[in-house]
């Protein structure tokens, strides 16, 4: 499947397209695809305007993903296995859930190397919306959005199901000093910009990262998203959709829970309602059939997951100076977040409790 991939956006031709799409859109006839705009973030984004023969319903614009060109970033993403998961959910899992996911258009991928191209519904297009940082989550959405999540961690509870339909989804690999690494550099160099709390947690992290990440993957173990933070999700009319699958893994589902509802709402709206929203998430795991958690286990978990938020943060508070306005806006919305959350959750006690 992963033959003949692009190393760049630019290199999509006529052809390519014509190719890729022919499986979602048979009869598909492309006369000419144009680049409209690229850019690289983890991986490489494109834009594409598509003019057609035969469209055969495939839409006029596109938005592409794939590895960053630059040779050492490229190699360093693709041996993450990102863009790899990323691609296999759309292909394998996306079809079976009822949860919104951009639609695909077009797949190619190389299990081999990691390449990939992921041709999507261009979301702007649509008149869907992506937050920039301060937008949130509302607590409506945010109720329905625990509902379709409640739904993917359910489904996949039972060991063998999990394994016969997401057995390539696994428990996250080890930590390395990625975070520790940028955490360690904020505290040297921007600790004033730093809450209390936040450098103090960093700190641990730093100090006790193997045995907090031990603490963050408990049971019940089932294939969650894995990094639902408001930068990977958009507004459908009122419907949270989720982007961004490439750290989907196997683990408890309370880190979605809790990483949803500290990172994508707002602050204040969060404080008011994280509690009734996480008994409306285990009400609704409860009708499922999923396995039984108490609230009083699910709000401690909920505490413990938020000390996530510090490595999650680690190159937010690096403070990059080539970091362009609209980054920024974005990282001191997101690290607001976290900061808070760290603070009215005592989550330093929380971890006192459980022994680190």
């Amino acid at each position: 499947m992963g033959q003949g991939i692009p190393l760049v956006a630019g290199e999509i031709d006529a052809a390519w397209l014509e190719e890729a799409l022919a499986e979602r859109h048979p009869g598909v006839r492309v006369a000419e695809a144009t680049l409209v705009e690229s850019h690289e973030a983890t991986n490489a984004h494109a834009r594409l305007s598509v003019r057609y023969r035969e469209s055969s319903g495939a839409p006029e614009t596109l938005f592409c993903k794939l590895l960053p060109s630059e040779s050492v970033r490229r190699q360093a993403i693709a041996g993450t296995g990102m863009g790899l998961r990323e691609a296999l959910f759309y292909e394998r899992l996306a079809p079976q859930l009822a949860m919104r996911v951009p639609e695909i258009h077009g797949l190619r991928y190389d299990e081999g190397d990691g390449a990939f191209v992921i041709l999507m519904e261009d979301l702007v297009a649509g008149h869907c919306t992506i937050s920039e940082g301060p937008q949130s989550v509302g607590v409506d959405a945010a109720a329905a959005a625990l509902e379709d999540l409640a739904q993917l961690h359910v489904r996949f509870e039972d060991p063998a199901r999990r394994e016969r339909e997401a057995g390539w989804v696994r428990e996250p690999d080890p930590p390395t000093d990625y975070a520790t690494t940028r955490l360690r550099y904020a505290l040297t160099h921007r600790r004033e910009r730093l809450t209390d709390v936040f450098a103090e947690l960093a700190q641990l992290y730093i100090d006790e990262r193997d045995a907090l990440h031990a603490l963050w993957h408990p049971g019940p173990m089932t294939v969650i998203h894995g990094d639902a933070h408001i930068g990977n999700l958009f507004d459908d009319d009122g419907r949270t959709g989720f982007l961004d699958w490439g750290i989907i893994n196997v683990s408890t589902p309370l880190r979605d829970v809790s990483y949803f509802m500290t990172m994508s709402m707002d602050v204040e709206e969060r404080r008011g309602n994280e509690a009734e929203l996480l008994r409306h998430y285990l009400d609704l795991r409860a009708s499922l059939g999923g396995s039984a958690i108490d609230f009083d286990t699910a709000w401690l978990a909920h505490r413990v997951q938020s000390a996530y938020t510090v490595p999650a943060s680690c190159q937010v508070v690096t403070f990059p100076e080539d970091a362009s306005p609209r980054r920024r806006v974005f990282a001191d919305a997101f690290l607001a977040r976290a900061e808070a959350a760290l603070a009215d959750l005592e989550v330093r006690a929380a971890l006192r409790e459980v022994g680190v």
